[in-house]
């Protein structure tokens, strides 16, 4: 059975993780009218490739299939709300990609380099360096992937596409972007400044909203599970 307490913490996690990076889906967004690149050298791309396209705070994975398409995981509300494959196979819109994010539904689809990286610089194969683990064969990273295509659950934290494609390169799914937040998460919990700070927001709330158990309850919680936190 499911604890409700973290499923709860999961959810904050994954929000403050969206607010925190919300550039990312507002710099250079497929469906915005911005320059793209009208050519990638994909000449120099092989099946089984992981592409990365850094962003503001966030990078995006894929990996490469050959004849110009990309494998990658993509939150879509629109998958939410219809079948219609006509309409959920265009490309992912700003609005479309904030919503799905939040709503926790995304798809493993294949979209072009250039729909791929909508205009920014592609890498190559930074993972293998940056984990230090022996990647699978490509031919056996493309086959992981095409195998995975269609709808999935969506995390920030738990099942994004970094996951996607460690699992394909490497067998096991990790993303050092989602570990890196949240140790970041640790050090501001583990700063007494945070507990003071909280009270303070607390007390605020109490003085302005009166004494009230959706005051009060929080007032004393949210403080006190930061100082044993710490």
């Amino acid at each position: 059975m499911k604890n409700p307490m973290l499923e709860a913490a999961s959810l904050l996690l994954e929000k403050l993780l969206l607010i925190s990076n919300f550039k990312l889906f507002s710099s250079g967004a497929p469906g915005e009218d911005k320059a793209r690149s009208s050519f990638q050298d994909i000449n120099s791309f092989h099946r089984g490739d992981v592409l990365e396209v850094p962003r503001t705070h966030l990078t995006h994975y894929g990996i490469y299939l050959g004849d110009n398409r990309v494998a990658h995981m993509m939150p879509d509300i629109l998958l939410a709300l219809t079948k219609d494959r006509r309409l959920t196979q265009k490309v992912v819109s700003n609005q479309r990609l904030i919503l799905g994010v939040i709503g926790r539904v995304a798809s493993i689809r294949v979209d072009t380099v250039d729909d791929f990286a909508y205009g920014a610089e592609i890498l190559v194969n930074r993972l293998d360096k940056s984990l230090k683990k022996k990647a699978l064969r490509n031919e056996e990273v493309a086959q992981r992937a095409e195998k995975m295509l269609g709808t999935t659950p969506y995390s920030l934290l738990w099942n994004n596409c970094e996951h996607f494609v460690t699992y394909c390169r490497f067998g096991t799914a990790v993303s050092p972007q989602a570990d890196k937040f949240c140790e970041n998460l640790k050090i501001i919990i583990r700063d007494q400044r945070s507990v003071l700070a909280s009270a303070l927001l607390g007390l605020a709330a109490i003085i302005c909203l009166g004494m009230a158990s959706y005051t009060t309850l929080p007032a004393i919680f949210i403080p006190f599970c930061l100082w044993m936190a710490g």
